[in-house]
């Protein structure tokens, strides 16, 4: 099993039911290859450096997982063909990523406490 984080941008137009259904779509796609997830992370609607698809924004969600490489080419695939996606990005974890991640997640934790 490696471990990924995945960020991916959707389209601000959507509506709040809409957005949580799309994110339940894909962690439901990655549950459903076997990957055990880590952290899901909501960032919110932010600004885009540069248009896209004639947006200036866009919602912003995080997923860390584990799971088999195998499992990545489907996750993307589907990104491809859902048009509520703008954009995504998926990264393999080394041991000092996995370990910058989880103060990322204690110190955020911290914070809204």
């Amino acid at each position: 099993m490696n471990h990924y984080e995945t960020v991916f941008i959707l389209n601000p137009v959507l509506s709040e039911e809409q957005i949580k259904e799309t994110v339940k779509k894909f962690e439901d796609i990655l549950v459903s290859r076997g990957a055990k997830m880590v952290s899901k992370e909501n960032w919110g609607l932010k600004k885009l450096a540069y248009a896209i698809q004639h947006k200036k924004s866009g919602f912003y969600h995080l997923f860390e997982y584990t799971v088999e490489g195998d499992a990545i080419n489907e996750l993307e695939v589907e990104f491809r063909r859902d048009e509520r996606i703008m954009r995504y990005l998926t990264v393999a974890l080394d041991k000092h990523a996995i370990a910058w991640a989880e103060r990322r997640r204690t110190r955020d934790n911290k914070k809204t406490a």
